[in-house]
C-alpha cells in the first residue's frame, strides 16, 4: 500500500509532485515484488471515496497486489479465511531489503 503524507480523500486533491511520487513508488513496488515472488500479474488501483470502498475515505492510498493464476480458493470463498503462504515479519523482510537494493 502506497499513501502521501498528506491526507487527503482524492488524487485530484494533491499536487502534481505528490501524484508523480505516488507512481514512483507503485513502479518501484511492481519491480520489487515481481524480483521476490514471480507473480503472473497485479492489481494496482484505489478506492476513492466510500462507494467505491475506501475504508478511510479521508486518506487516499494506492493498492499494489500480486495476483497469479487461480490465487482466490475456497478457503476465502467458504471459510472466510485468509491463508498466508509466509509469516507477515518474513514478507516485511523480503520486501524492504529488495527495496533497499532497488535504490542502489
Amino acid at each position: 500500500m502506497i499513501l502521501p503524507f498528506d491526507h487527503c480523500s482524492s488524487i485530484d486533491a494533491l499536487d502534481e509532485n505528490s501524484r508523480a511520487e505516488i507512481m514512483e513508488f507503485t513502479n518501484t513496488a511492481v519491480s520489487v515484488l515481481k524480483m521476490i515472488y514471480k507473480p503472473q500479474g497485479f492489481n494496482v488501483g484505489m478506492n476513492i471515496g466510500d462507494a467505491a470502498g475506501a475504508g478511510i475515505a479521508e486518506h487516499l492510498h494506492m493498492h499494489v497486489v500480486p495476483r497469479w493464476g487461480g490465487d482466490t480458493n475456497f478457503m476465502t470463498s467458504l471459510a472466510k479465511t485468509r491463508v498466508l503462504p509466509e509469516a507477515l515479519d518474513e514478507t516485511y523482510r523480503r520486501v524492504r531489503e529488495e527495496w533497499e537494493r532497488s535504490k542502489e
